[in-house]
């Protein structure tokens, strides 16, 4: 049967790449991913066959992985962090229906939350939600109502995407959603190219200092619940163990 590899590279550096992710990307013929991912790969895949397109063709590379598998070639598609979170395993998985020949293997990776929630300090200890700001495939709408819900049910919070260019208010949009239940002085903190070099940005800070935050699409947001403090320089949330 021939395979498609669903690839989840992880935050960037090599050193966070999972062993079973990199062994795939050795020994396939193709890979596909988006031009910045592939660029962090690029001394994996040297040789290879590679197809990569910008922002908003994945459409269009997975359909070029289904055809380079239906010729009989290992394909990997590559996704930043994990590729079953915000990551291309599920188009694939849609696209390869009427291809029963294909398998689909995902092979997870660290996504986004894991990788900045481990720089701030450990602020996902307790229940949390993942909600990404975009609303390029998830109306506006939708996104408010799941902010609202989640931080009425006092979880912290982990936001993807959470400013571009054109979405320039979108996270103090959100955070003023949040500010419906959870106080000015809740901890926060957020995370820039985590784990990858000296780009590498992080910031601890309340729920009202975030409002005003420099955050871009690079950037994962963490929004702390009632029990999450400040230790020794940290962002915590605790469990309510004994102590």
């Amino acid at each position: 049967m021939t395979k498609i590899y669903a690839v989840g590279i992880g935050p960037g550096d090599a050193g966070y790449l999972a062993p079973m992710a990199k062994e795939v990307l050795l020994q396939s013929d193709v890979i596909v991913g988006y031009t910045g991912y592939i660029e962090l790969i690029a001394e994996l895949v040297q040789g290879k066959k590679v197809i990569a397109t910008g922002m908003k063709g994945e459409t269009e590379r997975c359909e070029k992985a289904i055809n380079e598998a239906l010729e009989r070639l290992q394909v990997c598609v590559v996704s930043g962090g994990d590729s079953g979170i915000y990551g291309m395993a599920s188009l694939l998985y849609e696209l390869a229906e009427k291809h029963p020949a294909i398998e689909i293997e995902v092979i997870p990776g660290i996504t986004a939350a894991v990788s900045a929630a481990a720089i701030l300090g450990s602020p996902l200890t307790n229940d949390f939600a993942v909600i990404s700001l975009s609303d390029l495939l998830t109306p506006w709408e939708i996104i408010e109502k799941r902010l609202d819900a989640c931080a009425a049910a006092d979880m912290a919070l982990c936001l993807y995407n959470p400013q571009s260019k054109k979405r320039s208010n979108y996270l103090e949009k959100a955070c003023a959603i949040v500010l419906r239940h959870k106080t000015a002085d809740t901890k926060c903190g957020y995370v820039r190219n985590a784990f990858r070099g000296d780009d590498l940005e992080s910031r601890i800070c309340t729920l009202t200092e975030l409002r005003e935050a420099n955050v871009d699409m690079f950037t994962t947001v963490i929004i702390g619940n009632s029990a999450t403090k400040i230790i020794n320089g940290k962002l915590i949330t605790t469990r309510g163990y004994k102590l």
